[in-house]
Protein backbone atom coordinates (compact mmCIF):
# COMPACT_ATOMS: atom_id res chain seq x y z
CA UNK A 1 0.00 0.00 0.00
CA UNK A 2 1.29 3.42 -0.92
CA UNK A 3 1.84 6.08 1.66
CA UNK A 4 -0.46 8.92 0.59
CA UNK A 5 -0.10 12.24 2.40
CA UNK A 6 -3.20 13.29 4.24
CA UNK A 7 -4.39 16.80 3.47
CA UNK A 8 -6.69 18.59 5.83
CA UNK A 9 -8.83 21.22 4.24
CA UNK A 10 -10.16 23.93 6.55
CA UNK A 11 -13.84 24.50 6.24
CA UNK A 12 -15.32 27.87 6.93
CA UNK A 13 -18.51 27.60 8.92
CA UNK A 14 -21.35 29.59 7.46
CA UNK A 15 -23.03 32.00 9.83
CA UNK A 16 -26.14 30.59 11.43
CA UNK A 17 -29.26 31.21 9.42
CA UNK A 18 -31.60 33.80 10.80
CA UNK A 19 -35.21 34.80 10.32
CA UNK A 20 -34.28 38.48 10.71
CA UNK A 21 -32.71 40.91 13.15
CA UNK A 22 -33.96 42.64 16.26
CA UNK A 23 -32.31 45.96 17.09
CA UNK A 24 -32.72 47.26 20.64
CA UNK A 25 -31.65 50.84 21.31
CA UNK A 26 -30.42 51.36 24.85
CA UNK A 27 -30.42 55.10 25.59
CA UNK A 28 -27.70 56.81 27.59
CA UNK A 29 -29.55 58.47 30.43
CA UNK A 30 -28.20 61.64 31.97
CA UNK A 31 -28.52 60.63 35.62
CA UNK A 32 -26.19 60.90 38.60
CA UNK A 33 -25.79 57.14 39.04
CA UNK A 34 -26.06 55.23 35.77
CA UNK A 35 -26.20 51.44 35.72
CA UNK A 36 -26.54 49.37 32.57
CA UNK A 37 -30.02 47.86 32.39
CA UNK A 38 -30.93 44.21 32.56
CA UNK A 39 -32.76 43.52 29.29
CA UNK A 40 -34.63 40.52 27.99
CA UNK A 41 -36.53 39.75 24.82
CA UNK A 42 -39.04 37.02 24.11
CA UNK A 43 -41.74 36.11 21.63
CA UNK A 44 -45.24 34.77 22.07
CA UNK A 45 -47.49 33.40 19.31
CA UNK A 46 -50.41 35.76 18.66
CA UNK A 47 -52.75 32.76 18.55
CA UNK A 48 -51.60 31.73 22.03
CA UNK A 49 -48.89 29.44 23.24
CA UNK A 50 -45.73 29.36 25.28
CA UNK A 51 -43.32 32.28 25.46
CA UNK A 52 -39.82 31.73 24.04
CA UNK A 53 -36.90 33.71 25.44
CA UNK A 54 -34.57 35.05 22.73
CA UNK A 55 -32.04 36.90 24.89
CA UNK A 56 -31.27 37.88 28.50
CA UNK A 57 -28.62 40.49 29.31
CA UNK A 58 -27.67 40.68 32.98
CA UNK A 59 -24.62 40.95 35.25
CA UNK A 60 -23.18 37.51 34.47
CA UNK A 61 -19.96 38.20 36.41
CA UNK A 62 -21.62 39.14 39.70
CA UNK A 63 -21.17 36.24 42.12
CA UNK A 64 -21.30 35.79 45.88
CA UNK A 65 -24.21 36.42 48.20
CA UNK A 66 -26.11 38.45 45.61
CA UNK A 67 -25.42 36.96 42.17
CA UNK A 68 -26.53 38.87 39.09
CA UNK A 69 -29.37 36.42 38.57
CA UNK A 70 -30.98 37.59 41.82
CA UNK A 71 -32.15 40.80 40.15
CA UNK A 72 -33.67 39.11 37.09
CA UNK A 73 -37.01 39.03 38.93
CA UNK A 74 -37.08 42.82 38.38
CA UNK A 75 -37.87 41.98 34.75
CA UNK A 76 -41.32 41.23 36.09
CA UNK A 77 -43.32 40.36 32.99
CA UNK A 78 -40.63 38.08 31.54
CA UNK A 79 -40.06 36.51 34.96
CA UNK A 80 -43.75 35.55 35.20
CA UNK A 81 -43.87 34.33 31.59
CA UNK A 82 -41.19 31.74 32.25
CA UNK A 83 -37.96 33.50 33.09
CA UNK A 84 -37.93 32.06 36.60
CA UNK A 85 -37.76 28.52 35.19
CA UNK A 86 -34.90 29.28 32.78
CA UNK A 87 -31.61 27.72 33.89
CA UNK A 88 -29.01 30.49 33.57
CA UNK A 89 -26.55 31.03 32.10
CA UNK A 90 -28.30 29.68 29.01
CA UNK A 91 -26.06 28.99 26.05
CA UNK A 92 -26.91 31.28 23.17
CA UNK A 93 -29.42 33.31 25.17
CA UNK A 94 -27.69 34.96 28.10
CA UNK A 95 -24.95 37.51 28.11
CA UNK A 96 -23.59 40.55 29.86
CA UNK A 97 -25.45 43.83 30.15
CA UNK A 98 -24.97 46.07 27.13
CA UNK A 99 -23.69 49.61 26.81
CA UNK A 100 -25.89 52.40 25.50
CA UNK A 101 -26.38 52.26 21.74
CA UNK A 102 -27.96 49.93 19.20
CA UNK A 103 -27.68 46.26 20.10
CA UNK A 104 -28.52 43.61 17.49
CA UNK A 105 -29.84 40.10 18.01
CA UNK A 106 -30.62 37.55 15.32
CA UNK A 107 -34.06 35.98 15.29
CA UNK A 108 -33.30 32.24 15.41
CA UNK A 109 -33.88 30.42 12.14
CA UNK A 110 -35.87 27.70 13.90
CA UNK A 111 -38.71 30.08 14.77
CA UNK A 112 -41.66 28.69 12.83
CA UNK A 113 -43.38 30.97 10.29
CA UNK A 114 -46.30 32.82 11.80
CA UNK A 115 -47.52 35.83 13.73
CA UNK A 116 -45.86 36.65 17.04
CA UNK A 117 -45.58 39.47 19.49
CA UNK A 118 -42.02 40.43 20.42
CA UNK A 119 -41.55 41.80 23.92
CA UNK A 120 -38.44 43.61 25.17
CA UNK A 121 -38.26 44.47 28.86
CA UNK A 122 -35.62 46.51 30.69
CA UNK A 123 -35.00 47.22 34.37
CA UNK A 124 -32.19 49.31 35.79
CA UNK A 125 -30.78 49.61 39.31
CA UNK A 126 -31.78 53.00 40.76
CA UNK A 127 -33.78 53.46 37.58
CA UNK A 128 -37.03 52.49 36.02
CA UNK A 129 -38.62 49.59 34.21
CA UNK A 130 -40.05 49.48 30.74
CA UNK A 131 -41.80 46.96 28.49
CA UNK A 132 -42.08 47.47 24.72
CA UNK A 133 -43.96 45.17 22.35
CA UNK A 134 -43.64 44.90 18.58
CA UNK A 135 -45.65 42.75 16.17
CA UNK A 136 -43.37 40.11 14.64
CA UNK A 137 -44.06 38.15 11.49
CA UNK A 138 -41.79 35.26 10.51
CA UNK A 139 -40.42 35.37 7.89
CA UNK A 140 -39.50 38.80 9.21
CA UNK A 141 -41.31 41.90 8.03
CA UNK A 142 -40.11 45.31 9.19
CA UNK A 143 -41.78 46.60 12.36
CA UNK A 144 -40.84 48.89 15.24
CA UNK A 145 -41.93 50.49 18.50
CA UNK A 146 -40.28 53.05 20.76
CA UNK A 147 -39.76 53.09 24.48
CA UNK A 148 -40.11 56.22 26.59
CA UNK A 149 -37.26 55.97 29.10
CA UNK A 150 -35.28 52.77 29.67
CA UNK A 151 -35.54 51.62 26.04
CA UNK A 152 -35.26 53.47 22.76
CA UNK A 153 -36.46 52.08 19.44
CA UNK A 154 -37.02 48.32 19.14
CA UNK A 155 -36.90 47.37 15.47
CA UNK A 156 -37.40 44.14 13.53
CA UNK A 157 -35.74 44.02 10.12
CA UNK A 158 -34.99 41.56 7.36
CA UNK A 159 -31.59 39.98 7.30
Amino acid sequence: MRNVPLMLVGLVAAPAASAGTITVAIPRLNVAEYHRPYVTGWIEPVAGGAARTLFVWYDVKKMGNEPGTKWLADLRTWWRKGGRSLNLPADGLSGATRAPGDQRVAIPADVKPGQYKLFVEAARETGGRELVSVPLTVPAKPASAKGKSELGAVTVSLR
